[in-house]
């Protein structure tokens, strides 16, 4: 997976198509991302002795990897990415635009 935490990401499938948010959380062995502000379900917490009172709190789930895409830090459009190697260190790079993703 070449995604990562702190990634701007843009949704090219499912309900959220369009959308885009920053990658909050990744899991690389489930190949899923946690996109802040995206795909949000509402969590019913009961009253306990701890937390008096009863609410609906919303929170965001994750998505499978291949739903997202990189967005060009250029244009802001979807691109793949490609890994390059520049003086021995692996870098990440923009196929559209050709730019490097910090």
């Amino acid at each position: 997976m070449k995604l990562k935490k702190g990634d701007k990401v843009v949704v090219i499938a499912g309900k959220n198509r369009g959308a885009t948010g920053t990658i909050v959380r990744a899991f690389p062995k489930k190949n899923r991302v946690v996109i802040e502000g995206v795909n949000m379900v509402k969590k019913h917490s009961r009253a306990t002795a701890q937390n008096r009172k009863g609410q609906i709190v919303e929170k965001p789930m994750s998505l499978h990897a291949s739903n997202v895409m990189l967005a060009d830090p250029k244009g802001g459009k979807p691109t793949r990415i490609r890994i390059v190697r520049k003086d021995g260190k692996r870098v990440r790079v923009a196929v559209t635009s050709g730019q490097d993703i910090k």
